[in-house]
């Protein structure tokens, strides 16, 4: 029976219809291994959107709107920002929020973030001259400020509790506290099959406007939300179709022909910007710390080999440069690199001629989540054609998430190269790209060290105009295709199934707020 473990069914058919109205009950795409807001998986973005507030958030044009803010004034020539929070907002432990736990929040999250951190280079401070007041005073203008506030992915800049966000950004917190409408029931936490969620009825929508993506009114309408894990594809599908449960996030792309001739189902992508695939390297470590071996293993990826192990014939997928397809950065620079016939005997006497010495490749492969699987699946044949000593790992997607925080030897449970998939949201600029960071230490899980990508990075940033950001975001792209941050291997649209009554639903992410039953 599913999830009969987790007891997460119920035996009785009129207990079922009587909790329905109120509990909806959810399949993610994996298990939630990691609660906290610094932690870059979607699965846990999913859990903090529903958990946590923002100050800014977007809407479906892509422009910030105030959300936890009432307003905010600029002065001193764009180099003093005074944001002033909504009243009535509360933590879930009963605290007011107040200024002091923006700042600490902040504080945290720009630590790792691709976008806080180039809000936290440019500021000279940030305070709480009040308790409904924050306050920004920066070394230069940046516009940008609402926007880097606002965006909804990895990593989510979310408000919590002075006490929790003075934890070190490498300590994991566990204990979580928002204040936004969702409270979690870490009491009723199951690991590997549960995580459950009650409404906050101390949350306080904002009181104008309309829901629009992230924006507008966030209106929690079910009591009770009960994520259920199970990484098999046809149990999820069957306790759809039997209305043992009510969404399935991510249905495997094979099983959606069957779930399309269910009447009393929904299918829809609700992540408009597209999921891109990549394999990242680890710069720390030969052989990828090579860029000659990482350009050679670039003009080895055909996208459509990658694309097509996961979508088949069952959805339609982009080609895909180092900017989400379709996006206002996205152009055709350096695209030729990528090719739809690359010659693998020529690229092995390429990488064998760059310095590769048969150095071991420790390669981390995915068991539960099927579309990094497939893709997980191609690269490491990729790369055994190519002649790398690959030693691939496989093993469970939270396994592989707290893997590759790991910068040891790989000796020492070190690794080299990992599979996954990106969203078009934090692909769509330079600001918010996590992956296209070259600060070293401090970009994201690879650690490269890239002097001519940050420095296009900070142009972009200064630029004053949406044209001059589209040049910029060109020669970035280039750039990305000498530097090698990691290899894109295109974009494709995941459809969302769920029953046919479940109406509200906002596009862009999986958004838990707004959604009811009719």
């Amino acid at each position: 029976m599913f999830l009969q473990g987790a007891g997460a069914l119920l035996s009785l058919p009129s207990v079922v219809r009587a909790e329905s109205a109120t509990t909806l009950k959810f399949i993610p795409y994996a298990d939630l291994a990691l609660l906290d807001p610094m932690a870059a998986a979607f699965v846990t973005r999913n859990h903090v959107l529903m958990v946590f507030d923002t100050l800014y958030a977007l809407d479906e044009a892509g422009e910030p709107q105030p959300q936890m803010v009432e307003g905010h004034t600029v002065e001193d020539d764009g180099k003093r920002w005074r944001l002033k929070l909504r009243p009535g907002l509360t933590f879930h432990d009963g605290t007011p929020v107040l200024a002091r736990d923006v700042v600490a929040s902040l504080q945290r999250w720009w630590t790792n973030d691709a976008y806080g951190q180039a809000l936290a280079a440019a500021t000279d401070e940030i305070s709480a001259p009040s308790d409904d007041t924050v306050q920004f005073r920066l070394k230069r203008p940046f516009g940008l400020l609402p926007h880097a506030l606002a965006h909804p992915t990895n990593l989510v800049a979310a408000i919590m509790p002075e006490r929790l966000a003075r934890t070190p950004a490498s300590t994991r917190l566990t204990e979580m506290v928002g204040s936004g409408p969702y409270r979690y029931l870490a009491a009723e936490r199951v690991a590997g099959a549960r995580n459950v969620y009650a409404r906050f009825e101390g949350y306080v929508p904002r009181p104008t406007g309309t829901p629009s993506f992230c924006a507008g009114p966030r209106i929690a309408h079910f009591d009770r939300v009960e994520w259920l894990t199970t990484p098999d594809p046809a149990t999820q599908v069957a306790a759809l179709r039997a209305g043992e449960v009510d969404w399935v996030e991510q249905p495997q792309m094979d099983l959606v022909p069957l779930l399309r001739k269910e009447s009393g189902l929904r299918l829809t992508v609700a992540e408009t910007k597209g999921l891109i695939g990549f394999l990242r390297f680890n710069f720390l470590f030969p052989p990828f710390d090579n860029p000659a071996i990482r350009r050679a293993v670039l003009a080895a990826v055909n996208q459509r080999e990658f694309m097509e192990a996961v979508v088949g014939d069952n959805a339609a997928w982009s080609k895909a440069g180092y900017f989400a397809p379709g996006s206002d950065m996205a152009s055709d620079a350096g695209m030729s690199a990528l090719s739809d016939a690359p010659d693998l005997g020529a690229i092995k006497r390429q990488i064998e001629q760059a310095g590769y010495k048969g150095e071991r490749v420790v390669y981390l492969s995915v068991n539960d989540v099927p579309r990094i699987a497939a893709i997980a699946m191609v690269g490491a044949d990729l790369l055994r054609k190519l002649g790398f000593n690959v030693d691939e790992v496989a093993t469970d997607w939270g396994t592989v998430v707290q893997r590759s925080v790991r910068r040891q030897p790989l000796d020492k449970g070190g690794w080299s190269m990992f599979a996954s998939f990106t969203g078009g949201y934090d692909m769509s600029s330079p600001g918010s790209a996590n992956l296209l960071r070259g600060n070293g230490p401090r970009a994201y899980n690879g650690w490269p060290e890239l002097p001519a990508m940050e420095t296009l990075r900070d142009r972009w940033l200064a630029a004053d105009d949406l044209g001059a950001r589209k040049a910029i975001a060109r020669e970035i792209q280039l750039q990305a295709f000498q530097d090698v941050p990691f290899l894109p291997l295109g974009s494709y649209y995941q459809p969302t199934a769920y029953k046919a009554d479940l109406t509200g639903m906002q596009k862009g992410l999986i958004l838990f707020t707004n959604v009811k039953r009719s």
